[in-house]
């Protein structure tokens, strides 16, 4: 049985029909480093993969168009998602584009589907879930601006949610898939979920300085495919994140309470989390696991746990230059396990016979292309940059939020001139409250708990001594910093708080009208009264 690819990528939907025993006529996408790998991974040698719009594609005219997208029983596609994304905009992205890409897919479908004696039998569109609610029941010729179609509607009669751990994948990833194919069930509950650290324990760890001598087995966690830990590609090299973003990203996950709290390091009792498509070192979504031996210190997934983790089988090669565009690769690909499973049910359905399964069967690649492996490669640690003047800033008491509510400090520009403001923070979103000028008695504290903050308020008014001194040492290198910035300021600030359990209580605070914790109205206080100071000369 024949497939057509759209929005290819390296191959992860591919992968999983192939090892189905499904074949791959034909592929398209518009990135070379993916069509290069795609080709080199599949179609036995044959050129498969080639450069297409496919928005271009679905309005070609029908002669051209049979050319490009030849008769199979099976389409699979993968629109790409960053407008739908949660990470692009907290999700709130222009849909445009993406919906334009969705109907160019949906467009080839139906122009497939609506021929005589069509041999179009099933047709499956993976995407980020956020992508559903753009996705119609049905749609007709004017919906697909193809009038050609007449009275035909492409009918839409599956459109459902999975998450990828329930099919084998090492990775807690929610995927939107459309179209019409089998009923699909989940193959393993949550006991059964590969976790991160049965991948990392299977690949083994990373040894870039004696893995060209080593004779250990590596047996793939999912297809059970065997080969030598020094034949492994993109693994045995070691990138360490640099103090600046790691310390970053630690409180990106950490210190969002609001948001909930993400492991730091990746807890290896669990699945991985979702992969994205580009390789940070300072976001809440970055993937950090500690540096072997370390302490302290900290490591970038290598590409092949990666894309383990994405569930490519372990000789499964990514033909790109650099470890960011093999990331990208994988972070942008269909887990190719679930495909696996999708084809399966279509060959079932169709009762295609079973022996022609290729799960376990071990890749050729042609030498003669040229193949970066990043194994024994020596990675410099990034160094920080000093940011500009202008650099804005906002951020709150570190790990000090209290039922939502947390205190923020921020800068202001006015004719080249900084500002630095403190308000109360409330939740976020269509919740979020913001509440400035706050009047806070000291009749609220005992009489040696105002020295102490009257103490602690004049030693940083010292300290910082003018707002545009703040300024310049957060525009410094956290190496060069020589003085007080906005972190270190309110890092001290967490530290007063949350060394006096005079503070773990709640009081009624007129200006937002409820009671709230100590620790944020003494946060607040330190902070407007510090600012207060600078600003007036004290």
């Amino acid at each position: 049985m024949k497939v057509i690819d759209l929005f290819c990528g390296a191959g992860g939907f591919s992968e999983g029909f192939e090892r189905a025993g499904f074949e791959i006529v034909r592929a398209y996408d518009i990135w070379a480093p993916a069509i290069l790998t795609h080709n080199q991974n599949h179609g036995n040698g044959k050129q498969i993969a080639f450069k297409g719009d496919i928005y271009e594609i679905s309005m070609l005219d029908n002669e051209e168009f049979e050319k490009w997208i030849p008769d199979t029983e099976v389409i699979i596609g993968s629109p790409p998602c960053i407008a739908f994304s949660n990470s692009n905009k907290s999700g709130k992205a222009d849909k445009t584009e993406g919906i334009k890409l969705i109907e160019a897919f949906l467009r080839i479908v139906a122009r497939k589907m609506s021929k005589p004696n069509s041999k179009l039998k099933y047709w499956v569109m993976e995407n980020v879930e956020n992508s559903l609610g753009f996705v119609e029941d049905n749609y007709t010729a004017e919906e697909l601006s193809w009038p050609e179609l007449g009275d035909f509607i492409l009918n839409v009669p599956q459109k459902r949610i999975f998450n990828m751990k329930y099919f084998g994948v090492p990775t807690n990833r929610k995927r939107s898939i459309c179209g019409l194919y089998p009923d699909l069930q989940e193959l393993n509950g949550e006991k059964d979920i590969i976790t991160l650290g049965e991948v990392q324990k299977a690949l083994g760890k990373p040894t870039p300085l004696s893995y060209s001598n080593s004779s250990e087995i590596v047996k793939d966690p999912i297809y059970g495919i065997e080969m030598l830990s020094k034949e492994l590609t993109d693994h045995h090299y070691v990138k360490e994140v640099p103090y600046f973003e790691w310390i970053k990203a630690k409180r990106q996950k950490q210190d969002k309470g609001y948001m909930g709290k993400m492991a730091f390091p990746e807890n290896k009792d669990k699945p991985a989390r979702t992969i994205m498509a580009t390789l940070s070192g300072s976001s809440r979504e970055s993937m950090i696991f500690n540096l072997e031996d370390s302490e302290n210190r900290y490591r970038f997934p290598t590409i092949r746990e990666v894309a383990t983790l994405m569930s490519f089988p372990i000789d499964f090669r990514f033909y790109g230059d650099s470890d960011s565009v093999k990331y990208r690769m994988i972070g942008n690909a269909v887990t190719p396990k679930f495909s696996y499973e999708i084809a399966k049910v279509i060959r079932q359905n169709l009762n295609y016979q079973m022996s022609n399964d290729r799960f376990s069967v071990r890749k050729k690649f042609n030498k003669d292309i040229l193949f970066t492996n990043l194994n024994g490669t020596v990675f410099d640690l990034k160094k920080e940059k000093p940011k500009k003047f202008e650099s804005k800033y906002s951020y709150h008491v570190p790990y000090i939020i209290e039922k939502s509510y947390r205190v923020g400090l921020e800068n202001q520009f006015s004719d080249g001139v900084v500002h630095w403001k403190t308000k109360i923070h409330y939740s976020q979103g269509k919740n979020a409250k913001v509440y400035e000028n706050i009047f806070v008695n000291l009749c609220l504290y005992e009489q040696e708990e105002i020295l102490k903050i009257t103490k602690f308020i004049k030693k940083y008014i010292r300290e910082t001594y003018s707002f545009e001194n703040i300024q310049i040492q957060y525009c410094k290198t956290v190496e060069d910093r020589d003085g007080v910035g906005p972190d270190e300021l309110l890092q001290a600030i967490k530290e007063f708080v949350e060394s006096n359990n005079q503070f773990d209580r709640f009081v009624f605070i007129k200006e937002i009208g409820k009671e709230i914790s100590m620790k944020i109205v003494t946060s607040y206080y330190l902070l407007e009264n510090i600012l207060k100071g600078i600003e007036d000369g004290i």
